[in-house]
């Protein structure tokens, strides 16, 4: 599959603090990635370096198959890029605004005119279309600022937590709109987001970094067999598990681990294959298994035990 996004040991200092250190990942055509760590880890420095705002020290990346460092303004012409902050004239309404974005990239006046109509009605800001920004809640700004970067049908997306300050239903309305943007439009879409579950709703992979290097990267699939082997599984048992139960679970074959948890147990199986029958074991017992659940690690789960150098 042909990468539209890729970076080969880039890198970039202030001074002598290295923002993005040896960075090589590439996100496929099509591809949604989420770009993970805390503040600091170099999220916005790379975003910057892949729409050409900023020039490597080393190393170097290719986006739609140009040079950001050399060919920015191309770059720019064919992506989009909403920042943590929207940047909005907030002397404009959101209509001006977008408007005006539309007709800097080329957009002619007419077209760029209903572009920015259907983005704001998707976004649910018609009705404050004719408003000025700078009355406009953060809520309100990001959902505007997300539609300047929609307004001229980019390849590549570039999103800084684009629903950072959003209510719920506005957050759902996002992370649809990008899996669709992805499944059905082809779009690429590289996002930085402190928001886990998000993350994990919407991307195919996931990089996590810190303090500017990239410590995983790939499915959460496989990367949370990279850091743990079996399988993890919830047994609910309607109370915490005593020593005697797990006792029998820890010393049962194919079992590689069990603790006690508020409502039962939770094991590590060596695969889903070791459940039936842990659970026809624990029935002899006559301890009641009221449900018995696999627990694949989440995203957070993952990302937590990249940051913590846990695993296997």
């Amino acid at each position: 599959m042909t990468a539209a996004v890729e970076t080969t040991g880039l890198t970039r200092s202030f001074g002598d603090e290295v923002a993005v250190d040896d960075l090589t990942f590439d996100v496929a055509a099509g591809e949604v990635v989420a770009l993970l760590g805390p503040n600091g880890a170099g999220k916005t420095t790379t975003v910057r370096l892949l729409n050409g705002l900023l020039s490597p020290d080393r190393g170097g990346s290719r986006v739609l198959g140009l040079d950001p460092a050399t060919q920015g303004d191309e770059v720019r012409r064919r992506t989009g890029v909403m920042t943590e902050a929207a940047g909005l004239d907030e002397r404009l309404t959101a209509l001006e605004n977008l408007v005006f974005a539309a007709r800097m990239r080329g957009v002619p006046p007419p077209v760029a005119r209903e572009r920015a109509g259907e983005l704001l009605e998707r976004f649910g800001m018609a009705s404050r279309a004719g408003h000025r920004v700078q009355g406009f809640s953060t809520g309100q700004r990001k959902r505007v600022a997300l539609a300047r970067a929609l307004l001229h049908e980019p390849e590549v997306l570039f999103l800084d937590e684009p629903t950072a300050g959003l209510d719920p239903e506005a957050t759902r309305a996002v992370i649809e709109l990008l899996a669709s943007l992805a499944a059905e439009h082809g779009r690429t879409v590289l996002v930085c987001t402190h928001f886990l579950g998000e993350a994990g709703r919407l991307c195919r992979r996931m990089a996590v970094l810190q303090h500017g290097r990239l410590r995983a990267f790939g499915r959460p699939a496989d990367l949370a067999a990279e850091l743990w082997p079996g399988l993890s599984a919830d047994l609910d048992l309607g109370a915490p598990a005593d020593e005697r139960t797990l006792g029998m679970l820890r010393a049962a074959r194919g079992v590689l681990g069990a603790e006690s948890v508020a409502d039962g147990v939770r094991v590590r199986l060596e695969g889903r294959s070791v459940l039936p029958g842990l659970v026809a074991r624990l029935v002899q017992m006559e301890v009641p298994v009221y449900a018995a659940v696999p627990r694949p690690p989440s995203v957070e789960d993952i990302y937590f035990a990249v940051q913590n150098g846990e695993g296997a």
